[in-house]
């Protein structure tokens, strides 16, 4: 009778060496479910999760398996982590937030690969991966007091304030290997595995919200930015050179879209301008067709905010260059071309008056003249390389202008006769 009234049950007649045996025969998930049974039951998985028999059942260390490409979220090992972080989970849930993440860290501690520079081959290793779905296991559901404490504790805990500071006050590439870490800790633990965009926009602010304007816009360069195939470092003179594709600014607009949402309470409109704005000139000016590149990916929204406000700030000429290429962007990458005249047709109702309309169309035309006759002379004056290149500009630019204009005849032909 005792025995049944016991919170163990059954199990406070087995030797505790023989209760962890039988432990060892249940999956992860079915010791999970047990740990919920009472609170003397979950007491004692604790004692078998900081046993030695429990750190290697739980811990299994194999990182550096090859997976197939893109099996990676569904590899066995990952799997594994996401079922110890609901038992983890489950297993402190009566502690206070502060004790829960002290004892998640006292289990983790030993595994070398979640650590920031715990692993000689990051680019090659799962162990951060895990470590991302094991958080985000553990932490669903929590309040944003209680991720707030977790972001702190983590932060922290792999001394990544003085890192960041290293890298965003550095001269851009000097500490290339600490870049390449910092973003593969952000990425694979902080940001990736959330499921809701609100979660996703919740960590991105937290990395980059105590930074002033200039480390927060070279800080989203070092996470989102372009890499090297070869070894993934940092490629920073990639938007300075010459001009880049699509898949070296996705992820760059993907985190701009996350901070412009409205799952990103703490960012205003004006924020991300300003943000996009300072990321144009890191770690130098971007050529205008990246900028313009950029812009498109980012959607409709934040693209028309970014163009107004240069409207309202006078700044017509730089708006027009835009635009320009804006256009190019569009024939080069097999844009709708009437999604740019619609845009500069939205942009040409902020101005106040006529004649800062009338100014900003003039220095359109003459910004596409100033490229064509800039794209002519670079042709005739350039070497082998440069002329090909150039040509080949000149060409899209060309045919960019003609479409442009073509789209609005279209618009003022179906407006006369509309009418």
């Amino acid at each position: 009778d005792s025995q049944g009234h016991s919170a163990l049950g059954q199990f406070q007649t087995l030797p505790l060496e023989i209760f962890h045996m039988v432990l060892g025969y249940l999956s992860v998930k079915d010791i999970s479910l047990l740990s919920l049974v009472s609170k003397s039951l979950s007491h004692q998985l604790g004692h078998y999760i900081s046993s030695a028999a429990g750190t290697r059942r739980l811990l299994p260390q194999h990182f550096h398996s090859p997976e197939p490409p893109g099996s990676s979220e569904a590899a066995p090992i990952v799997q594994h982590y996401r079922s110890l972080g609901l038992l983890l989970k489950r297993c402190t849930l009566l502690l206070p937030t502060r004790d829960r993440l002290k004892y998640v860290h006292k289990v983790l501690s030993e595994v070398s690969c979640f650590k920031l520079n715990g692993c000689a081959s990051p680019l090659h290793c799962m162990g951060l991966r895990c470590y991302g779905v094991f958080l985000q296991i553990l932490t669903a559901g929590w309040d944003e007091l209680e991720c707030h404490r977790v972001f702190n504790f983590l932060w922290e805990l792999s001394s990544l304030p003085r890192k960041v500071q290293t890298v965003v006050s550095s001269r851009a590439g000097s500490a290339r290997k600490l870049e390449l870490r910092i973003r593969l800790f952000c990425r694979r633990v902080l940001l990736t595995h959330w499921i809701h965009r609100s979660d996703s926009a919740f960590w991105l602010t937290r990395i980059l919200k105590p930074w002033p304007i200039v480390n927060q816009a070279r800080l989203l360069y070092i996470i989102f930015g372009p890499v090297s195939p070869l070894d993934g470092y940092v490629v920073w003179q990639k938007m300075i050179e010459r001009p880049t594709d699509e898949t070296s600014l996705k992820g760059l607009a993907e985190a701009i879209k996350l901070l412009y949402g409205t799952e990103a309470r703490e960012w205003t409109a004006d924020d991300v301008i300003s943000l996009v704005d300072e990321l144009s000139v890191v770690p130098q000016e971007w050529l205008m067709e990246n900028n313009a590149r950029l812009l498109l990916l980012s959607g409709n929204n934040i693209c028309f905010t970014f163009l107004a406000s240069k409207a309202v700030n006078g700044r017509a000429v730089e708006l027009a260059r835009l635009i320009v290429f804006m256009a190019l962007v569009c024939e080069k990458d097999l844009y709708c071309m009437d999604w740019a005249v619609k845009m500069m047709q939205k942009v040409c109702r902020v101005f106040s008056t006529s004649w800062e309309r009338d100014n900003f169309l003039q220095c359109l035309e003459n910004a596409f003249a100033h490229m064509l006759m800039d794209l002519m002379q670079s042709v005739l004056a350039g070497g082998h390389y440069e002329e090909d290149s150039s040509l080949l500009n000149l060409f899209h630019l060309v045919n960019a202008q003609a479409n442009f204009h073509k789209e609005i005849l279209y618009m003022a032909i179906r407006s006369s006769s509309s009418t």
